[in-house]
């Protein structure tokens, strides 16, 4: 099953504020870029998830979120975004640049 074109809008308008933001179709899913930086991806099944390394996955972690897993069990440095910031463009936001400061 493939991401939907509502659930895509879904993802740009919780990180409008990012600015430059664009996104690329790919695998059931989709990956979010920022003036050409990849920092986020929607899995197939719709979950928002944060690239994340060192300490900053290791925060994501402390914040009870998942790392996204393949089927075959291998990881691609991508974490859930915590839930809070599900609903909230501003946590969100300020998650993404989190993010995108640990690259």
């Amino acid at each position: 099953m493939s991401v939907s074109d509502a659930e895509i809008a879904r993802v740009h308008e919780l990180f409008e504020g990012l600015g430059g933001l664009s996104h690329r179709k790919m695998m059931g899913g989709a990956s979010f870029y920022t003036d050409g930086q990849i920092f986020a991806i929607l899995s197939s099944d719709g979950q928002i998830f944060l690239k994340a390394k060192g300490a900053f996955a290791d925060t994501l972690a402390a914040e009870g979120c998942e790392k996204f897993e393949m089927a075959d069990g291998r990881s691609m440095g991508y974490w859930t975004l915590p839930d809070a910031a599900l609903d909230d463009p501003d946590l969100a936001c300020d998650w993404a640049r989190r993010a995108i400061e640990a690259l």
